[in-house]
């Protein structure tokens, strides 16, 4: 018999089951509460939620239709924000259609948005799913009116809508604020037991390069098999984690089983975000044919559908691939489909990360003009505040776009940023840039350090085409990769010792102190091996000793 007392107890059960991860059960007892529910707008909010919980963190299409099928068959005519936000996600994961997402919710959630009227989940929902539909389709009639919703509501959490939208909507705008707040709550994953709120905040973070702190919510989603539909954006964000640490077999690793369990449970708009990261794997390992066969599965989906962000995505690794093989004017017709030079529009994420893909190619076909004119509008995003990784990626654009008689000088700083260790790759092109540039201009000496540096970058993550560049640019300074270490090799042992701590950041008297030595002595030994290294500074050791050859050092 109906009973809303008893209804409203079963859904906050409910609750606690989603809250425990137990997404499944969190469903039954919705469908329950909806049995027992006198009122139709409770009954039908109440099975649309199970409907949206069953597609988004169960993975249970098949459920989630059926539910939807009886609301249909209950009430065909009713309108409804939670139903709308249930159907929308379904087109959207399952057929790539953005448009019909976007249009059955659009008008609903206008007409709605006073949150006075409406339980707080309801609209949230219904806001998050208008965000995916927007993500994906990347195109402006969307984009708009979803910000002009969003512009007025106030801040929220980062792992809310209204934050996710607008950090996807332009990264470098994003508030110190609001990246301290994500810091926060991302600290506080380690704890978090709902799925959906580990996908959404590692959602935000991915934007702004922190997905390395969601690492382990997001691998405890993956493995839990009570959360099929959150797995497989956490599969996402495990692969494209990898992509930007250098780990790319785990990386490829994690898009292949991403592919693989979007075509067993049918979300295959999530399938194409794993072709995406194979495909920049491939692109950076030097295998174009396999690039190619991805970007071409990519483009021959999505453009049917015009979901302008994937066919960006696989512009992007198809500039990437090209630049890797020295194809530049290719690479540059990609990355200009992206976005044309100079142009750095909002909701376009992917035009931000191959900013120095165009700006590079730019520069090595003569179109030095359209390179400032990006770097310039790469600057102007503010982008470089988000993390080290966009720090150094803008200061290497500004360092290839200055005047010759500064260019040394933006090099130097982009190197010289803290934490960008943790980037091989992005690490490994700044210094291959530099090196060539110093070769250019005679200073084969300082661009040797340079070279062997990116060698060392592009070997540990097995960039092959990337190694294979620096490898032809130290030939051309009259240096073969296997003598690299030869000014190591007079290294003493107690020379190498000191340089391994220098690296670190210790100061002269805590190495003095840790090797029971005088400060003047550490002081006296980096003043000889410096010159040893082909290196100027402290900041240079990480990378010269990175060069050095395993069987390196020994004595003199």
């Amino acid at each position: 018999m109906p009973d809303e007392a008893v209804a409203s107890v079963v859904e906050t059960a409910a609750q606690s089951s989603l809250r425990r991860g137990d997404a499944a059960g969190a469903v039954a007892r919705l469908r329950r509460a909806a049995q027992l529910s006198p009122d139709s707008g409770n009954r039908t909010r109440r099975l649309s939620r199970a409907a949206y919980i069953a597609a988004w963190v169960a993975g249970h299409l098949d459920t989630s239709s059926e539910i939807m099928r009886e609301m249909h068959e209950d009430q065909p005519e009713v309108p409804s924000l939670a139903t709308a936000a249930a159907a929308a996600l379904l087109v959207l994961v399952t057929q790539g259609d953005a448009d019909a997402a976007h249009a059955l919710l659009m008008k609903l959630v206008e007409d709605g948005l006073d949150p006075s009227e409406l339980t707080r989940g309801e609209l949230e929902t219904a806001l998050f799913t208008l965000t995916l539909a927007s993500h994906y389709s990347g195109r402006d009639e969307h984009w708009r009116p979803l910000i002009d919703i969003l512009g007025p509501l106030p801040d929220d959490s980062p792992a809310a809508a209204v934050s996710v939208g607008r950090i996807h909507y332009a990264p470098g705008s994003v508030t110190d604020a609001m990246l301290r707040r994500l810091d926060d709550e991302i600290s506080h994953l380690k704890d978090q037991t709902d799925a959906d709120i580990v996908v959404r905040t590692a959602l935000a973070a991915s934007y702004l390069d922190r997905l390395s702190g969601c690492r382990e919510a997001v691998s405890r989603i993956v493995g839990n098999d009570g959360v099929v539909g959150a797995s497989m954006p956490g599969l996402m964000f495990v692969a494209l984690d990898d992509l930007h640490s250098g780990r790319w077999q785990s990386s490829a690793d994690a898009a292949a089983d991403l592919i693989a369990l979007c075509e067993e449970t049918g979300y295959h708009l999530f399938g194409q975000v794993g072709r995406y990261v194979a495909a920049m794997v491939e692109a950076q390992r030097g295998d174009l044919d396999a690039c190619r066969a991805h970007c071409q599965d990519i483009w021959s989906w999505s453009e049917p559908r015009r979901l302008r962000r994937l066919e960006n995505c696989a512009h992007q690794a198809a500039a990437r691939a090209a630049i890797g093989a020295a194809d530049f004017d290719t690479a540059f017709q990609h990355a200009a489909a992206v976005c044309p030079p100079g142009a750095l529009p909002p909701f376009n994420p992917e035009a931000l990360w191959c900013a120095t893909d165009l700006i590079e190619s730019a520069m090595r076909t003569g179109r030095v003009a359209e390179a400032r004119l990006h770097s310039d509008a790469l600057r102007s995003t503010g982008i470089e505040r988000v993390s080290p990784r966009w720090a150094l990626s803008a200061a290497t654009a500004t360092a290839m776009t200055s005047q010759p008689d500064d260019m040394v000088q933006r090099f130097d700083e982009a190197l010289a940023l803290p934490g960008i260790e943790r980037w091989p790759f992005e690490a490994g092109r700044a210094h291959l840039a530099y090196g060539e540039e110093l070769r250019r201009r005679g200073r084969t000496r300082d661009a040797r350090v340079q070279l062997n540096a990116a060698c060392g970058q592009f070997e540990r993550v097995s960039a092959k085409p990337w190694e294979a560049r620096a490898k032809a640019e130290l030939r051309a300074t009259g240096m073969t990769r296997a003598s690299r270490g030869n000014a190591g090799t007079r290294l003493t042992p107690q020379e190498l010792e000191v340089a391994r701590l220098a690296a670190t950041g210790l100061s002269n008297p805590q190495i003095a102190s840790q090797l029971f030595l005088s400060p003047r002595t550490v002081s006296s030994h980096l003043y000889r091996l410096f010159p040893k290294l082909g290196i100027t500074s402290r900041g240079a050791l990480r990378d010269a000793l990175d060069a050095l050859p395993p069987e390196a050092p020994t004595a003199g």
